[in-house]
C-alpha cells in the first residue's frame, strides 16, 4: 500500500531543515526522512561552524548570493531564537610584502559581492589586535563570526515542527520513480519496506544526494552531476587561546589555507586542509599535522613542536574535480530536469550553514510557492 503526503524532504542536515522549515512556514504538510538516528549527523556537525561573509567567492554565483543573504538572515535570526553565536570577525593576514597586492584585490571582490565593510590594518594595528600574529597587513572582516551548529539545526527542527512537519529517523531512501505528476519513494523502515508518494521531494541528502538521484526511475542521468569527495581535517590545541578571532591567510590556488577557527567555547581548531578521497571516511592521519606546522607558523611563529592534536575530519560533496575551478551549488527544479515537484540539491557544502535561509527560500521558488516575510528570520 502506498500513502501519500504533500511534500518530502530527504537529508535532516542544516539544510535540510531550513527547507523542511520553509515548506511548514508556507502551510504545507512536511516529512523529513532521516536515514540517521538523529539530525545533522554527517557534514552539518562536521564543519568550522563559521558564520562566512561571503568574500571569496564568483560575484553573482549561488554561493556568493545565499552567503550574503543567508548571513545577514541568520544572524537575526539566531538573535531572536537565542542561538548561541559570537560576531567575533575575522583576519585575512598578509605575512609578506608579496600578498599585500592580494588583500586589495580580495577587498574589491567582496565590494561585488556585496561585502563593503573590509577594512585594511597595518601592522601596527594588527599587533594591538592580536598579538601573536605576524603580518605585514590584514583585511578584517567584522561580519564573519561563529555558530553553535547544533543548537541552529535544533532550532530550525523546533519551527518546523510546531508548524506541523515531522521528523522520521532511521529511513533511508532506497529508490524512488516519477509517476502520475507525483514522486514516489521507497522508505526502509525497521527492516521492511514501505513506499509513500508526495507532490513535493526535496532531495537535500548532502553526501547521499547523487546516489538518491540516480536511484529514481524517470530523472535523467545526464542532469545528475558527479560526485567528488574532499575530506578536510582539523586539528586543535591545548590550553587558553591566543587568538580573539579566526585567522585567515591569503588563499592560495585550491583553497583558503590553514587557518584559526575558535568554537563557542573558546577552544582553538587549526584547519582544514584538503584530501580527495574516493569513499567518505573520517578518520584523520595524525602524520597530516607535518604540514600545518610549516603553514600556520607564517602567521602563528610561535606554534610548539607536538602541540597539535587531531580534532575531527568533515568530507565535502564537491561537483568539480580536483584541479578544476570550486564548483557553485548546483539547485534542480523542472526546469532543468523536466520533473515538476522535484527539487535536486547538489554539492552543499560550505557556505551551506551560513546560506541554510537563503537556500530554503531558493527551493520555494523552484517549487512554486509564494514568498512569505518571515518575521523570524
Amino acid at each position: 500500500m502506498t500513502e501519500s503526503v504533500d511534500c518530502i524532504v530527504v537529508g535532516a542536515g542544516v539544510v535540510g531543515l531550513a527547507v523542511a522549515r520553509r515548506l511548514a512556514f508556507a502551510g504545507r504538510d512536511v516529512i523529513v526522512l532521516e536515514t540517521e538516528d538523529t539530525i545533522g549527523t554527517q557534514t552539518s556537525s562536521r564543519n568550522s561552524e563559521v558564520i562566512h561573509a561571503g568574500i571569496y567567492y564568483p560575484t553573482n554565483s549561488l554561493k556568493a548570493v545565499t552567503c550574503v543573504a543567508g548571513k545577514n538572515r541568520l544572524y537575526r535570526y539566531c538573535s531572536l531564537h537565542g542561538v548561541p553565536h559570537l560576531r567575533l570577525g575575522k583576519l585575512i593576514v598578509a605575512t609578506n610584502e608579496s600578498q599585500l597586492a592580494a588583500l586589495q584585490e580580495l577587498k574589491l571582490k567582496a565590494a561585488a559581492n556585496g561585502v563593503p565593510d573590509l577594512d585594511f590594518k597595518r601592522h601596527d594595528e594588527i599587533a594591538d589586535m592580536e598579538p601573536a600574529i605576524h603580518a605585514v597587513g590584514a583585511l578584517l572582516s567584522p561580519s564573519t563570526g561563529i555558530i553553535d551548529s547544533h543548537s541552529l539545526m535544533l532550532a530550525y527542527q523546533g519551527d518546523a515542527e510546531d508548524h506541523g512537519a515531522m521528523i522520521a529517523f532511521n529511513s533511508p531512501v532506497t529508490r524512488g520513480k516519477v509517476t502520475n505528476k507525483k514522486i514516489e519513494l521507497t522508505v526502509k523502515d525497521s527492516g521492511t519496506e514501505c513506499t509513500v508518494e508526495a507532490n513535493i521531494v526535496v532531495n537535500a541528502a548532502g553526501l547521499g544526494a547523487q546516489r538518491l538521484a540516480h536511484s529514481i526511475d524517470g530523472l535523467s542521468p545526464e542532469t545528475i552531476p558527479d560526485r567528488y569527495l574532499a575530506r578536510g581535517c582539523y586539528f586543535t590545541v591545548s590550553g587558553k587561546s591566543p587568538f580573539t578571532r579566526l585567522i585567515y591567510p591569503v588563499p592560495e590556488p585550491g583553497g583558503l589555507g590553514v587557518h584559526v577557527t575558535l568554537d563557542m567555547g573558546g577552544s582553538v581548531r587549526f584547519g582544514p586542509d584538503v584530501e580527495w578521497i574516493d569513499n567518505v571516511d573520517y578518520e584523520i592521519d595524525p602524520k597530516r599535522a607535518d604540514s600545518f606546522y610549516s603553514a600556520i607558523r607564517k602567521y602563528y611563529p610561535q606554534l610548539e613542536d607536538g602541540a597539535l592534536q587531531p580534532g575531527y575530519a568533515g568530507v565535502r560533496p564537491k561537483i568539480t574535480k580536483k584541479g578544476s575551478a570550486a564548483g557553485d551549488f548546483l539547485i534542480q527544479g523542472s526546469r532543468e530536469h523536466g520533473i515538476e515537484g522535484l527539487v535536486n540539491m547538489y554539492g552543499i557544502e560550505s557556505p551551506g550553514l551560513t546560506a541554510s535561509l537563503a537556500l530554503a527560500d531558493i527551493v520555494a521558488q523552484k517549487v512554486g510557492l509564494p514568498e512569505i516575510t518571515d518575521d523570524s528570520a
